[in-house]
């Protein structure tokens, strides 16, 4: 008898499961029916230039107001879908994302992989801007083309897969090289976001000194190209980025014509180059000059061999860096401080002897040289607490500590990972003159920075 209770109640608990799923199921379909026909309406509604630049009156409208006007979390079929990211960031955190309006410039490697994933996670309106088409040679590392895509635009290309991931995002795509005329149709609109994915140096430096003229956060990719070690990609300001001669060219042009020192993030690679241009050989089989060959003036002919996992990673990162801004879920990029065990050694048995001399013995010092390591890097970035905001950034990851030292926040409390500060010598001396009180006092936005920081440590370290 328990033997067939046992059995009906398997029974009835596998009808009741395939009952949901059936249900589910049917819903689904009806709704991909719905989407279908609803698009192929819209399809019909576009006139042919409408259609190539994938435009419509509502998107031109909408791009006036920057407004997303679906509540893309109020669908079931949409919350279903992005329930892991609603899980990640909270409900109200994903709703910034579904709102938000991103635009993303260049569909290569980099930009086709950073856009994909800004659709699957969610953002509610993209804007596709690339002039250039689909390749057979591309598609070791395209996001989303197949052998099928090769010849068409790749921002259409993307619309139409994007489409079929994602068919309640707001997709325009736009067949067009950006330059200073198409600046005011393509980046009005108050996008949340522009990521800058272009591999031509006069485009990129127009690009970006058009989105800190507007006030736009832009996110900028350096050359992925040539690389192979994807242990060495870093998110770090333009004037930090390494290794990388577009990174170099572009920060040259920007202070040149421009005035811009930094303040721009990008997404760069310290690894040196592996490999090199290939030379261009015409229909003879003779090398001759690329700029015979250019159709667009300016654009590279030559040809950087790219292992794919590169530019696919680089746009990984940025649609990481993007959502998690547009989210508000606050991440601390690993700063580009490159010091070897000696520095921190050094750093180390510097705050020792300050502390053996300014309180007579060490015996409060609750650190090592590895927690000296993250102190110094993770939380001060290889710099003073009082230049984190600086412009002068010197050379980068390779920074000196000669003129820097470790000393204690407040005074009252033991030299922890949570109570130190780096600071030059100069000024450690004028801190352990002051009181917290007069630093709050006379210098608040100092004051609730490092506490800030501080706090984080706590935070992280479960103190």
């Amino acid at each position: 008898m328990e033997e067939k209770l046992k059995y009906l109640a398997l029974m009835g608990a596998g009808t009741l499961l395939g009952s949901i799923s059936t249900v589910a199921l049917l819903k689904l379909l009806s709704r991909r029916d719905a989407i279908a026909k609803h698009s192929s309406y819209k399809a019909t509604e576009l006139s042919n230039k409408e259609f190539t630049t994938g435009i419509s009156k509502k998107s031109k409208d909408d791009a006036q107001d920057g407004t997303i006007d679906l509540d893309l979390l109020g669908d079931e079929i949409v919350s279903e879908q992005l329930t892991r990211n609603i899980q990640f960031f909270g409900l109200e955190s994903q709703r910034k994302v579904t709102e938000s309006f991103v635009i993303v410039i260049g569909l290569g490697g980099v930009g086709s992989h950073a856009a994909s994933m800004l659709l699957r996670s969610g953002v509610g309106r993209l804007l596709l801007v690339d002039f250039d088409q689909v390749s057979l040679s591309s598609l070791n590392r395209h996001a989303v083309a197949t052998r099928e895509d090769v010849g068409i635009p790749k921002a259409l290309c993307l619309k139409k897969h994007f489409s079929a991931i994602f068919p309640e995002s707001q997709i325009d795509a736009r067949v067009q090289l950006f330059d200073a005329s198409a600046e005011e149709e393509i980046l009005s609109g108050h996008p949340d976001f522009v990521l800058d994915c272009i591999d031509n140096i006069d485009t990129k430096v127009a690009l970006l000194a058009a989105c800190v003229r507007r006030g736009l956060k832009v996110l900028s990719a350096t050359g992925a190209g040539a690389r192979a070690d994807p242990t060495r990609i870093r998110v770090a300001d333009l004037r930090e980025s390494i290794n990388d001669p577009l990174s170099r060219s572009v920060r040259s042009r920007l202070r040149k014509d421009y005035g811009i020192e930094g303040g721009i993030p990008v997404v760069f690679s310290l690894e040196k180059p592996k490999v090199k241009l290939l030379p261009f050989k015409g229909s003879s089989g003779e090398e001759e000059n690329p700029s015979d060959y250019q159709v667009v003036p300016g654009f590279r002919v030559r040809i950087i061999p790219v292992l794919g996992t590169i530019p696919a990673i680089f746009g990984q990162v940025m649609a990481s860096y993007v959502l998690t801004q547009l989210s508000g879920f606050h991440v601390q990029t690993e700063p580009v401080v490159n010091m070897d065990l000696d520095h921190y050694r050094t750093l180390h048995q510097r705050l020792i002897e300050h502390e053996e001399i300014v309180h007579g013995t060490s015996m409060q010092v609750q650190v090592d040289v590895e927690e000296v390591m993250y102190i110094v890097k993770e939380l001060w970035r290889g710099r003073s607490a009082r230049d984190q905001s600086s412009k002068d950034v010197g050379r980068g990851m390779w920074r000196s500590v000669n003129q820097l030292m470790l000393v204690r926040w407040d005074q009252t409390k033991p030299a922890s990972m949570s109570n130190l500060i780096l600071l030059n010598f100069e000024e450690a001396d004028e801190h352990e003159s002051r009181t917290l009180d007069d630093i709050k006092e006379s210098e608040p936005e100092f004051f609730n920075l490092v506490t800030a920081v501080l706090k984080l440590a706590e935070l992280e370290l479960g103190l």
